[in-house]
């Protein structure tokens, strides 16, 4: 079998709702900005890892390569995700919603996180609400669900 490049990729034209919805075609929307949100959960225990956003181009390249490619809104650039921490993800499958603007990665995370900070995954940290104070009112705060990072982000990140 020839190797399939991410130029020849066609994707299915958006034309129809009930195609879109209920279709074969994978019709992937876009937003204004030419994004779509991809979430990477890990593919074995089902744990979210992280949110990320992808263009036309990052998604043709993960589907050529079998690993996540995602689209930096920050530095404005393709960014595959690993390449510079070797902390990679293996695509094992790729699901879409039912309007086809949104997008979940099933990975295998490669290395020990997926969070530039040193965490396995970028959640974590969950909202839990304070004691009420003497006025009644309670101060939403963050939580550490990890009890410790899985990597110095230091060593890996050095610039």
């Amino acid at each position: 079998m020839s190797e399939i490049s991410a130029a020849t990729i066609k994707f299915s034209p958006r034309t129809d709702k009930e195609a879109v919805e209920a279709g074969p075609g994978f019709a992937p929307k876009f937003d204004a900005a030419g994004l779509i949100t991809a979430v990477a959960v890990d593919a074995d225990d089902g744990s979210v890892l992280m949110l990320a956003y992808m263009n036309e181009e990052s998604l043709r390249l993960t589907l050529t390569c079998g690993e996540a490619v995602y689209y930096s809104r920050s530095r404005q650039e393709i960014w595959h995700k690993g390449k510079t921490s070797g902390h990679t993800q293996e695509v094992v499958e790729i699901l879409t919603d039912c309007d086809q603007d949104a997008l979940v990665l099933r990975v295998r995370q490669k290395g020990a996180g997926a969070c530039h900070t040193g965490y396995r995954s970028c959640f974590f940290r969950r909202v839990a609400m304070t004691a009420p104070d003497a006025d009644g009112r309670a101060t939403a705060a963050l939580e550490t669900i990890y009890a410790s990072k899985a990597y110095d982000a230091a060593a890996v990140y050095r610039k």
